[in-house]
């Protein structure tokens, strides 16, 4: 199977030389975590990829910053590439969605292939569960902490997410990345959108998803991945009798479906 038959013709990019306040409103209008971005409309070469990483780097006192030069480097995916071997470049660059090229001497963008896309048509192996392929190592925040604490922490960590747990240590909810842009903030180690101060930033319960999609340790990796393309969520906590004891997100199970 190549990539031809997994990806969408129907995408949403930026240009180089758009804003990133403009980069950022896409991502929130259409519910994205990345975005092409390519030289120009008329073209349509691929430059890279611009992530939510990428955007949460960027201060809100440089408004007047494009694109161009904060785009990520991606693999070079076309529709000819084969899906094993598309999926183990994604999961080599941690990236969920990919620009699809027309060839490797043509890089027009065609398409766009994701991790949803993947998880839809490929299967893991039948013995493994969720124990096999989790993080173990967890980060979490409680609903009290500041959104620029938490900010910090992902930008330091690279996690796309933490669970949210209570003062007895109940996952309650998840803040992710995208919670966090959507609800209106930059760098809010700096200060947001509107000009507030990291130590008058928000609290987490303001800003973060519920209810908590949990899953057990002994569930196998088939029902999970059925059940965050049934959700339509990024990752699962793993709990086990009653407590946090790992996190699974989709380049996890994707890499878990890998010959």
């Amino acid at each position: 199977m190549t990539v031809v038959n997994l990806m969408s013709q129907e995408v949403v990019c930026v240009t180089a030389d758009d804003f990133v306040t403009y980069a950022r409103q896409i991502m929130r209008d259409h519910h994205l975590r990345n975005l092409p971005v390519v030289e120009d409309e008329r073209f349509m070469r691929v430059l890279g990829i611009l992530t939510d990483q990428d955007v949460m780097h960027i201060s809100s006192a440089r408004s007047g910053v494009t694109v161009r030069g904060f785009a990520t480097v991606c693999p070079a995916i076309t529709p000819d590439t084969d899906v094993q071997e598309a999926a183990r470049m994604m999961v080599d660059a941690r990236l969920n969605m990919v620009p699809v090229i027309r060839s490797i001497d043509d890089q027009t963008l065609v398409g766009v292939l994701s991790t949803t896309d993947l998880l839809k048509k490929l299967r893991p192996a039948k013995h493994l569960v969720v124990r096999d392929i989790m993080s173990g190592k967890v980060v979490t925040c409680s609903p009290e902490d500041r959104i620029a604490k938490v900010w910090s922490t992902m930008l330091e960590s690279d996690y796309t997410g933490l669970p949210v747990t209570s003062p007895k240590g109940a996952v309650i909810g998840v803040v992710t990345r995208y919670d966090i842009i959507k609800a209106g903030f930059a760098r809010i180690g700096l200060e947001d959108e509107g000009g507030t101060r990291a130590k008058q930033s928000p609290l987490v319960e303001r800003v973060m998803s519920t209810p908590a999609y949990t899953i057990s340790p002994a569930t196998s990796v088939s029902e999970a991945i059925g059940t965050m393309l049934e959700l339509d969520v990024g990752r699962l906590s793993v709990v086990d009798g009653g407590r946090l004891v790992g996190v699974i997100d989709r380049i996890d199970a994707v890499q878990a479906c890998l010959s």
